[in-house]
């Protein structure tokens, strides 16, 4: 049995390996791109990328244009995010979950996790309506401007924040030093946030008082914060600790799921869902429902 060992996982990292990694990475938002994009994007000598995206393409990763010799990411990509779409320990326990609220709201429900500032969308039901939102099973999402990201942010909040019996007496000189983290809660209101539409947050002070507004109610929104005509309400899954581990929402055109309706039977029913899954997670009835009413 190997020993364990008090250094930290990143001295055992292979370089080699990385770059490999980081090239995928550049694919995320382009339909193809060249070597010497590749490498620039990468700082890596056009030779060395040029030796990476040939491995990839050996495996499966990246495949090359004929026409344009560009290159694009391979199936072996969708066929790893299917398998740990399938795998991940959420996904059988709330595919039911999701499609029990899609059949109530008749509106699109995802389950999320946070990734870094984005939500993954692990899965997805979408219900029999003609005027809908798409599956964004797969995709990355920005989290400081969609609901489900805002329900997950509450986990963050929650991770940086110690209870109060717990608290130290004084320490300014810490609290400034964390200030800009991505891992501190603090650290969100020193976040660079994009716009989307006119309605996105981009201070992130004020992100953070949505935040705990939305820690306090249950629930998270957003009101054509990401898409014009898109409405959203989001509700955390927590584990057995407590511990926002992942988030679900409700999504669907605005003239249909409206503001009202997002704050009244949406937030009530997504919150009914993700307490539900929570449950099944082993989180104590008390510890899932919403902290606050609206």
């Amino acid at each position: 049995m190997p020993r364990s060992s008090s250094k930290p996982k990143s001295d055992y990292a292979i370089q080699t390996v990385m770059n490999a990694f980081r090239m995928l990475e550049v694919f995320d938002g382009a339909v193809a791109i060249g070597v010497s994009d590749v490498a620039r994007s990468l700082g890596l000598h056009k030779n060395n990328a040029f030796r990476l995206l040939a491995t990839l393409e050996i495996a499966g990763y990246v495949q090359q244009s004929a026409d344009s010799e560009l290159y694009h990411l391979g199936p072996r990509c969708l066929e790893l995010a299917h398998a740990f779409a399938r795998n991940h320990p959420f996904a059988g326990l709330a595919r039911p979950v999701l499609e029990d609220l899609v059949g109530e709201t008749r509106e699109t429900a995802h389950l999320g996790i946070l990734r870094e500032r984005e939500v993954a969308h692990l899965d997805g039901v979408l219900p029999s309506q003609l005027l809908l939102t798409g599956s964004r099973v797969g995709e990355r999402l920005p989290a400081h401007c969609t609901a489900i990201g805002k329900a997950l942010l509450i986990g963050l909040l929650e991770r940086s924040t110690p209870p109060l019996s717990q608290k130290p007496a004084q320490k300014p000189a810490e609290g400034r030093r964390q200030a800009g983290g991505a891992g501190s809660a603090p650290g969100i209101a020193q976040w660079e946030l994009a716009r989307f539409t006119d309605a996105t947050l981009t201070d992130g002070t004020k992100l953070l008082d949505e935040i705990r507004a939305s820690q306090l109610r249950g629930y998270a929104v957003d009101l054509e914060e990401y898409a014009p005509g898109l409405h959203c309400v989001a509700a955390p899954v927590r584990d057995v600790g407590g511990r926002v581990v992942a988030a679900i929402s409700l999504s669907g055109p605005s003239q249909r799921l409206t503001e009202e309706a997002v704050h009244g039977d949406g937030a009530r029913a997504v919150t009914a869902a993700a307490d539900r899954l929570s449950r099944a997670l082993g989180a104590r009835d008390e510890g899932t429902r919403p902290l606050g009413g609206h």
